[in-house]
């Protein structure tokens, strides 16, 4: 139709223009239409770029994708590609995000002020607990920051007690996947399920609020218990969760329900597809993603794979090209060696960080046979560790060093306090190294004699408090299955015997070794000699597993963790010095957390064995990939993470 209208538009005034220019004698041409093979070719059109895929491989399948239900070590690997912060940790160093910025106290946008309370109001007290208040509560009043200014309320005075504030700021046009508008209603409404009793998360902070509302669309207020100020305001924002999709569902039901437990709804780079069980989830790129137009992600598919926690399936993966990436889930650390020659046969990149968990010997101190009185001659246990000496001839006696050269491929240091260089709040002092003649000397000096020179057989007590005399050194070590563990243990106990110190291995399952006290159990019941495992130093120095209010006991209804059962006076008055700074003061917390470390590093009431790896592998072409031991997960940065060509100009 359009060739027809061309011709009858276009031909006869060709027509008329030819003969008006014509010369005389010249016939006049005649017109004729071009072919329809003569027509220009159609411009070529545009090739679409394949899609890319990026693949994940994980040590383990998640049970669920609810972030509130409980989740495997490996659910926050798949939940980093759906949520991407509220906040990240950098450097052990809070980073917003999709907030505007952090509350300060400089700022405004956090504030201390003075407010009334009144019997039965939930408080702090001096000892930095959650109580009602009631007469001879001992609190520290209005305006007053440390035990010297601290008040015994009388149940009839009046008392004002100082409140923090702290607003939350959203960023603007944060979109749910589904494209709802995502609001600070949202975390307020993640705030309630967080506190629900059937939602199985810790309560810490939840019983700590006074309330936590909506200002508006993008600003959220949290108002704090009198008394109750967290030096990190970032754990007050709870992460947004969809109460537009969910909000019908009660807290119980959203454990199990599809929309929250296998297809939850997020913010972040990607959009759960598909998962199927025991093989994969499937994950396409989110076009509504608040970073899309830094043209982030730059895979259109994510899968992550579950090959199953034995390294080297995971390590296959890899080198055959299944895997991409294989995330700190498949404890790799477990076989650093095969790992690092892969690298250095330039068939993969190897990431490897250094805490913030840290393994660790608990000397059992305390026993809790010792609560009602130490009668070594009526059965209890020999006090082996009582004495600080013979705990540092401990440490003297184990060949730390060893441990690191083999398994560890010298990957990870020797703790000397709570945090690994790097750490804001890490605290340098002395080390204690293999040594077994010292260790030896400090032994003879407590009473534990080396009568005949052999170190085959055990020192014998001659003199040591507490202890009977002949009572040979000879102690129990507890631990978990883990092959590594059990590989530590033979090596100290080798170590050990160098200084005529007998220690046999014993090894439980996670579920005995862990037994709450109140059912008997070896580490919460107090029920050890040394026991190996780790704690988690995280953002702040961990200093309620060595309180002596934490030691688990009946009175306390065995919930405490100090299993050794350390007590000091001057322990106790750092860490409640250093809970009690407020936010924004620096220099008393820099000095507080150095105290602390100092009080451990002499009174010793665990040995430090190393800082725990975390170790991730890629293809060789991998880029974006940080390994940050103070993030949620080793892919806190999956939004960036790029291989191939495109990686020089990602």
């Amino acid at each position: 139709m359009i060739l027809r209208k061309i011709y009858r538009l276009f031909f006869p005034a060709l027509g008329l223009l030819l003969a008006a220019c014509s010369f005389p004698g010249q016939a006049e041409p005649t017109p004729t239409l071009p072919a329809a093979t003569e027509l220009p070719p159609p411009l070529p059109t545009p090739t679409a770029a394949p899609p890319r895929m990026l693949s994940i491989c994980l040590g383990q399948e998640p049970r669920t994708l609810y972030p509130y239900g409980s989740p495997a070590r490996s659910t926050w690997s798949v939940l980093e590609a759906l949520y991407d912060g509220p906040i990240d940790t950098r450097g052990f160093t809070a980073q917003p995000v999709i907030l505007e910025k952090l509350p300060s106290v400089s700022d405004g946008d956090a504030r201390i002020q003075p407010v009334a309370v009144t019997t039965g109001q939930e408080v702090i007290d001096i000892d930095s607990e959650l109580v009602s208040l009631a007469p001879g509560v001992t609190v520290l009043p209005a305006g007053c920051e440390d035990p010297g200014c601290a008040v015994t309320w009388d149940g009839s005075a009046s008392l004002q007690m100082d409140q923090l504030t702290a607003a939350f700021k959203l960023k603007p046009g944060l979109q749910w996947s589904d494209g709802a508008p995502l609001t600070a209603a949202d975390s307020v409404y993640s705030y309630h399920l967080a506190s629900d009793p059937d939602t199985p998360v810790s309560k810490g902070i939840s019983y700590r609020t006074v309330s936590y509302t909506a200002l508006d669309d993008q600003t959220v207020e949290w108002v704090g218990v009198p008394g109750y100020f967290p030096y990190r305001l970032e754990t007050l924002f709870w992460m947004p969760l969809p109460e537009h999709a969910w909000g019908s569902l009660a807290s119980k039901d959203l454990l199990t329900a599809p929309e929250s437990s296998q297809k939850p709804l997020g913010w972040g780079a990607y959009v759960v597809e598909e998962w199927t069980a025991g093989d994969h989830i499937t994950l396409k790129k989110n076009p509504l993603y608040f970073r899309a137009e830094e043209g982030l992600p730059y895979f259109d598919t994510l899968v992550f794979r579950f090959l199953g926690e034995p390294f080297d399936n995971n390590l296959a993966g890899l080198l055959s090209g299944e895997c991409d990436l294989i995330d700190q889930t498949t404890l790799l650390e477990e076989q650093i060696e095969p790992v690092l020659e892969a690298q250095t046969a330039g068939k993969l990149k190897v990431h490897v960080g250094q805490g913030p968990e840290w393994e660790q010997v608990s000397f059992g101190i305390a026993p809790s046979s010792y609560d009602d009185g130490i009668a070594p001659w009526g059965g209890d246990r020999p006090r082996f560790f009582g004495d600080v000496r013979t705990r540092k001839a401990f440490a003297y006696c184990m060949d730390r060093a060893e441990i690191l050269r083999k398994p560890l491929e010298n990957q990870t240091i020797i703790p000397v306090g709570f945090f690994p260089p790097g750490h804001p709040d890490f605290f340098d002092q002395p080390f204690i190294p293999f040594d077994p003649q010292a260790g030896g000397q400090l032994l003879d000096e407590v009473g534990w004699r080396d009568w005949d020179g052999d170190p085959a057989t055990p020192r014998t007590a001659a003199g040591v408090a507490n202890v009977l005399d002949g009572t040979p050194l000879a102690v129990n070590y507890v631990t978990t299955q883990a092959p590594l563990r059990v590989l530590i243990g033979q090596r100290l106990a080798e170590s050990l015997g160098q200084c005529g110190i007998q220690m046999s291995v014993q090894t439980l399952n996670t579920g005995e070794l862990y037994t709450p006290g109140d059912r008997g159990g070896v580490l919460f019941g107090r029920n050890f000699d040394l026991a190996e495992f780790s704690w988690e130093s995280g953002m702040e120095p961990p200093c309620d597993l060595f309180k002596t209010g934490q030691i688990p006991a009946p009175g306390n209804n065995w919930l405490g963790v100090n299993i050794t059962g350390y007590s000091s006076a001057s322990y106790d008055a750092a860490c409640l010095n250093l809970q009690q700074t407020r936010p924004g003061d620096t220099g008393r917390y820099t000095q507080a957390a150095a105290e602390l470390q100092r009080i451990f590093a002499e009174d010793l009431p665990v040995i430090p064995l190393y800082f725990r790896m975390k170790v991730a592998a890629t293809r060789p072409d991998f880029c974006g990939f940080e390994m940050d031991v103070s993030a949620r997960t080793s892919l806190w940065s999956l939004e960036t993470y790029n291989y191939g060509e495109t990686c020089s100009n990602p």
